[in-house]
């Protein structure tokens, strides 16, 4: 009696089965990077702007400076923008001779309208703002370039310090409150030296003052954006020259700056502590005349009334708060 022949039957791979293996074979796979070799940079392409009104003096040294400093950064391109801001001295000249690209305002605008003017100027991926008075070293661009492969955004932190001792009190209140409107701890809101994407400080432009307090807008409004913010503390220099900084007048447009964005991103964060404390006066006020008169006044009721009135607004400033998020994410898409 012959043995039968067995034979192994062929399994057919289910049609599932069979798509995967095919959609592995057709999905481009990443690139493979060997051992020891550096990840790929974000930063490769830089503008350093520079806003300068009657700064001769110290000027041309600067942009050298930043120059030599970036020279020696491997696989950087990089563009000096000096924006003379109504000079009278000359400083745009000493700028250009200094290797610096110059765009001129005919007349002072502001210090803040001299960085809407640079960013707007902008050829590269990333700007870099510092000031031309001689207080931000040049030796601390590339700690804040590496950094900024980490971060959308990087400042560079005094850390409340370097300045006279009613400056530093009020950076640091200013601080405080920032740092409550946004639900994180800011501890330098209004140095002007950092980096941050182009695309996104293009985005915050018509956000932005003429005046001083630009960086204050643009930390604020970065941060409740939802956007990666960095602080790295450095050493501030004396400055050289005149402040044009006034303190009464500019140290209270800061605060008015402060409540403008608490408004604009997190209206919550300022109506509802307002409506919180309205409220509990207004109740208070009636236990006092209730327990003295025994009746309820129009005072307390003015208060409550108040307080709920207020709520109310903080609640549509909430969802007008959303449609201007949504707007400047649109622009992001343009």
């Amino acid at each position: 009696m012959n043995a039968a022949t067995e034979t192994t039957p062929t399994v057919t791979p289910p049609r599932a089965t069979a798509d995967v293996v095919e959609l592995m074979r057709t999905v481009p796979r990443a690139p493979v990077r060997a051992r020891g070799e550096p990840a790929q940079r974000r930063v490769t392409a830089l503008t350093v702007v520079v806003p300068a009104k009657n700064e001769s003096a110290t000027i041309g040294e600067l942009v050298l400076r930043i120059r030599r400093v970036l020279e020696r950064l491997d696989g950087l391109r990089y563009e000096v923008l000096v924006v003379d801001d109504g000079s009278t001295d000359g400083t745009g000249a000493v700028a250009s001779e200094a290797g610096a690209r110059v765009v001129r305002h005919e007349r002072s605008l502001g210090n803040g309208a001299a960085i809407k003017r640079g960013i707007r100027n902008a050829r590269l991926d990333w700007v870099l703002m510092m000031d031309a008075d001689g207080q931000h070293p040049p030796e601390v661009l590339p700690q804040l370039i590496a950094a900024a492969e980490r971060a959308d955004m990087v400042v560079a932190s005094r850390e409340g310090a370097g300045g006279a001792w009613h400056r530093n009190f009020a950076n640091r209140c200013y601080n405080r409150l920032a740092s409550y409107v946004t639900g994180r701890r800011i501890p330098d809101l209004t140095s002007g030296f950092r980096i941050l994407r182009a695309d996104v400080a293009r985005r915050l432009v018509y956000l932005l003052p003429n005046t001083f307090s630009y960086p204050t807008t643009i930390t604020l409004a970065m941060l409740r954006s939802g956007f990666d913010v960095d602080f790295v503390p450095f050493a501030v220099r004396r400055r050289e020259g005149k402040s044009h900084i006034r303190l009464l007048q500019d140290g209270s447009r800061f605060f008015l700056i402060i409540l403008k964005i608490a408004t604009f991103f997190a209206p919550l964060k300022v109506f509802l502590p307002l409506a919180f404390a309205t409220f509990l006066l207004g109740v208070g006020w009636y236990g006092y005349t209730y327990l003295v008169f025994g009746r309820f006044t129009n005072m307390a009721a003015l208060l409550i009334s108040q307080a709920s009135i207020v709520f109310v607004l903080g609640l549509v400033s909430e969802q007008v708060a959303a449609l201007r998020f949504e707007r400047f994410e649109q622009r992001g898409d343009e």
